[in-house]
């Protein structure tokens, strides 16, 4: 049985995995369109 405390933090753990991948994510896309703006296709 898993009590709610360790839940919580398992939760905060995903949160904060989910956040970090969405920032690269968001980082690897803007880089991404900068190279096409800047260097054309």
């Amino acid at each position: 049985m898993v009590d709610s405390v360790q839940q919580q933090q398992q939760r905060k753990a995903n949160l904060k995995l989910a956040v970090v991948l969405a920032s690269v994510a968001v980082v690897f896309g803007l880089g991404f369109v900068a190279k096409i703006v800047l260097f054309g296709r």
